[in-house]
């Protein structure tokens, strides 16, 4: 299951006890539309084992500031409260989830 990143959760989410896949979006950004669906399953496939959430920049602008969050989508790896990974643009099904299997 995904959730919503936002500024109040952030911490929380980066400092749990499972890794963290951080999704940068907009709603005007074709290709991160273009990835959200493959997200999405992963984020079922990997429930459990992996914590997927999606933080909206213009929603969440502190966030993506702090990370130099330029280009979208940018997904970033955290385990144990540290970024791991990082990937930027779109990506079929088993690109993505090869960066999740590498950041388990």
């Amino acid at each position: 299951m995904e959730v919503v990143i936002t500024n109040e959760n952030f911490e929380a989410l980066r400092n749990g006890s499972q890794p963290l896949v951080v999704d940068f979006w907009a709603e005007w950004c074709g290709p991160c539309r273009m990835i959200s669906p493959v997200l999405a399953q992963l984020a079922e496939e990997y429930d459990g084992r992996i914590v997927v959430g999606k933080c909206n920049v213009e929603e969440c602008e502190d966030i993506a500031a702090e990370f130099g969050i330029r280009n979208i989508p940018t997904l970033l790896f955290f385990r144990d409260g540290q970024l791991v990974d990082k990937f930027v643009g779109a990506a079929n099904k088993t690109k993505l989830q090869e960066k999740f299997e590498a950041n388990l």
